[in-house]
């Protein structure tokens, strides 16, 4: 069985549009497989390869069907990947997917892009309220952070 992946990830790791990738669906030139259990619809991996926003490995098609599948791991490694090839709206995407997932890393990821306004505008609310959370779930550099924070703030 040949690997697959839903439409809107093959969407958001081609910068192609939906309605880019349905017309390619009916010119044959991806192939569709049968809908996941979501009722999403599923396409050819293989097919989508050539037109990937950034240069990936093949370990990295890995990465890109299990973050496809829901795996918040994955996700925030593929953001990561992303954000270090100047695809910041990409990366912040699945970032916000794994985070919503409640994936402390990832969090912990968002909190310092909002803190020092990198790949997105600088927002010290949301960039700390990212830090609480990952803090909350364990994260030890966030803790530590928060920690620090704290100390200041009684100084």
């Amino acid at each position: 069985m040949k690997r697959a992946i839903n439409l809107e990830a093959a969407a958001s790791t081609t910068q192609l549009s939906k309605r880019t990738l349905w017309r390619r669906l009916s010119e044959g030139r991806i192939t569709r497989q049968a809908d996941d259990s979501e009722g999403r619809t599923m396409l050819t991996f293989e097919d989508v390869v050539p037109a990937l926003c950034i240069p990936m490995e093949q370990e990295d098609h890995d990465l890109v069907i299990e973050a496809a599948a829901g795996d918040a791991g994955a996700q925030t490694d593929l953001a990561l990947l992303f954000l270090d090839s100047g695809k910041a709206d990409i990366g912040l995407h699945w970032l916000t997917l794994a985070a919503d997932q409640g994936h402390p890393d990832a969090m912990h990821y968002l909190s310092k892009l909002y803190i020092q306004g990198c790949s997105v505008p600088k927002n010290d609310s949301l960039g700390l309220m990212w830090l609480a959370k990952a803090a909350s779930l364990g994260h030890i550099i966030a803790n530590e952070q928060i920690t620090a924070l704290t100390r200041v703030g009684k100084a």
